[in-house]
């Protein structure tokens, strides 16, 4: 025992140096009030900070093979379990570069740990504007205030130069019992003996400048500006470094939250054309500019002196072929709840032909939540027996050209059903949205079709903070997959999209971790994936009907299928192509 524990003492003091002193922003100092942070664990589950359940929320910084973490991590485990049902959740967090998922699991089940939710700090945020440097520091978070009521070592055991067979001050135990009881937390801060953190970059980059006019003005112009300029759908236009300094604050708490930019799909699973996220390197770089004070520096202000990006044309594909336009302008009254409308347009066509493309242009984006157009006669029918979903918008969708060589068929003398659904806003408006339709020149030979997996049958219990549900489909014949799009309303936390192939592999097509109502994505993967006759898809997800997701319309309600935003659905597509036969391939006439 005294061989191993000198051996241990030995690799500690290599590498644990002393604790480094109380500063403003550095370790040592209780933050005030923990912003939000949104971080996914090793299964893909996103753990967002303001949703945890209980009264207090535990941090404990780790990193692969730091001897520190190895002998204290049972003693969070051992807390765990003694507490949670108190109300205490304990989260590890990795924010070492240097560990995969790989390693940090193969670690946790020689540790006999497996079961710990731990989270990835892979762009180090949370983990820099926490202060903290070493591993084994623990910050215990009070839910009722976001304050931290303490944070150090979980106890005396280990400290420079010596070890103690056993603690005697149990640091963290004791100031969670006294949190508990409603008492003051007699001993708040203490020092931590941990292994230093390495990050990107080294300690040095921290501290170093960051440039505006290099860095931090081109990436808002390649990510944000294209939003975020005047005329455009985001708040706030970033059209000078003055205007960009007072909304830095907001920007690193919406970067840290993993709302901004506005895409939820894990990175650990497919690949998308439309990917707008950060990259971790660009994440890095806007965190710690605004950290270090959003400085403006020298050289050109580019957001400045370039003109902003023009709002969206108004069919940004050309003119279309056929405009599908509603036949009376619509009124909006100032409040109420409104039913769906459900309007006739014909499309004025007298051939068949087929559509290579669909923009949906919503008439007045301050009312209009959704539009869908169905073909009521000689349409297309989906699996489900019911008329085929058209063309479709909401905020966020993608629009633009089916793939190539495909199409939908457009019957002669189309007549559609426009489904409109509108949210008033305080005062009367106005609508006349329209939908434009874009004929194909060339002969086709696939159709291209949205294969809804749908499970209406859930029951949401009242205050159920992950409530499952799932929905299965056979494809009966060979297809083509390019893209996937989810659809919940404002429970919906997460959704996976899964293939089962006929040989048994299995394969997660695109997670989406956090999904957010507010925008309706679709995820276009960059390679199509070829989908077997007899391949099974599977759809699974989960809703927040606690008081903890803050767009919840009411945690007391028992939730099913329902229109309307506080009721809910359970919906995803499965975009892809068939193979026509050759009789059926054609070109459009109108």
């Amino acid at each position: 025992m005294r061989i191993w524990m000198g051996l241990f003492l030995a690799l500690a003091n290599a590498l644990i140096g002393a604790a480094a002193a109380p500063t403003t922003g550095e370790v040592g100092v209780l933050t005030p009030e923990v912003p939000n942070f949104a971080l996914l664990d090793l299964q893909g589950r996103m753990h967002e900070l303001r949703r945890a359940q209980g009264k207090a929320v535990v941090l404990f910084f780790v990193a692969n093979d730091c001897p520190v973490v190895r002998q204290n991590v049972s003693k969070i485990r051992d807390l765990r379990e003694r507490l949670a049902r108190k109300g205490v959740e304990f989260l590890l967090v990795n924010a070492s570069p240097a560990d995969d998922s790989r390693a940090i699991q193969k670690q946790m089940m020689e540790l006999g740990v497996w079961h710990l939710p731990l989270l990835k700090d892979e762009v180090q945020g949370i983990t820099r504007k926490l202060g903290v440097r070493r591993t084994a520091e623990v910050v215990a978070i009070s839910t009722h205030d976001w304050s931290v009521f303490y944070r150090g070592a979980i106890d005396d055991q280990v400290v420079e130069g010596a070890g103690k067979p056993q603690p005697t001050e149990r640091y963290l135990e004791t100031a969670l019992n006294q949190f508990l009881d409603g008492k003051p937390v007699t001993l708040s801060r203490t020092a931590t003996r941990g292994c230093l953190l390495t990050f990107e970059g080294g300690d040095v980059a921290e501290n170093t400048p960051v440039s505006y006019s290099r860095e931090i003005a081109p990436l808002l112009q390649r990510k944000c500006v294209g939003c975020h300029s005047p005329g455009n759908i985001g708040d706030g236009a970033m059209v000078s470094y003055r205007k960009v300094k007072g909304m830095s604050a907001t920007i690193e708490e919406v970067v840290l939250g993993h709302r901004m930019p506005p895409w939820d799909a894990d990175p650990h699973f497919g690949s998308f054309t439309n990917n707008t996220s950060l990259a971790v390197t660009e994440a890095q770089t806007l965190l710690r500019w605004i950290r270090q004070g959003a400085p403006r520096g020298e050289g050109e202000d580019i957001l400045e002196t370039t003109p902003p990006p023009a709002p969206a044309a108004e069919w940004p594909l050309g003119t279309p072929d056929i405009v599908l336009r509603l036949p009376a302008t619509q009124k909006i009254p100032a409040t109420g709840v409104l039913d769906y409308r459900h309007i006739e347009v014909r499309a004025g066509n007298t051939n068949e032909g087929w559509v290579g493309a669909i923009w949906v242009k919503p008439g007045n984006r301050k009312v209009v939540h959704h539009v869908i157009a169905r073909v009521k006669n000689g349409g297309n029918k989906d699996h489900l027996g019911e008329r085929e979903m058209y063309a479709g918008w909401a905020p966020g969708s993608s629009q633009g050209w089916f793939p190539k060589g495909s199409g939908k068929r457009l019957p002669a003398n189309a007549v559609f059903d426009l489904e409109l659904h509108y949210t008033t806003n305080g005062s009367e408006q106005t609508d006349d949205s329209e939908i434009g339709l874009y004929l194909v020149r060339e002969p086709v030979q696939q159709r291209y079709e949205s294969v809804p997996v749908v499970n209406a049958q859930f029951e949401i219990q009242p205050g159920d903070p992950d409530s499952q549900v799932e929905g299965m489909y056979c494809f009966k014949k060979a297809a083509l997959l390019h893209s996937v799009t989810p659809h919940m309303h404002l429970r919906g936390r997460w959704m996976k999209f899964e293939i089962l192939y006929p040989d048994g592999r299995r394969e997660t097509v695109c997670s989406v971790p956090r999904y957010d109502f507010n925008w309706q994505l679709t995820y276009a993967l960059i390679k199509p994936l070829r989908i077997p006759a007899g391949t099974w898809v599977r759809l699974s997800g989960g809703y927040d009907n606690s008081a903890r997701n803050p767009a919840n319309p009411g945690p007391d309600r028992m939730i099913h299928w329902g229109e309307q935003s506080w009721d809910e659905m359970f919906l995803g597509w499965y975009n892809v192509t068939w193979d026509l036969p050759p009789e059926k391939t054609t070109a459009s006439a109108r």
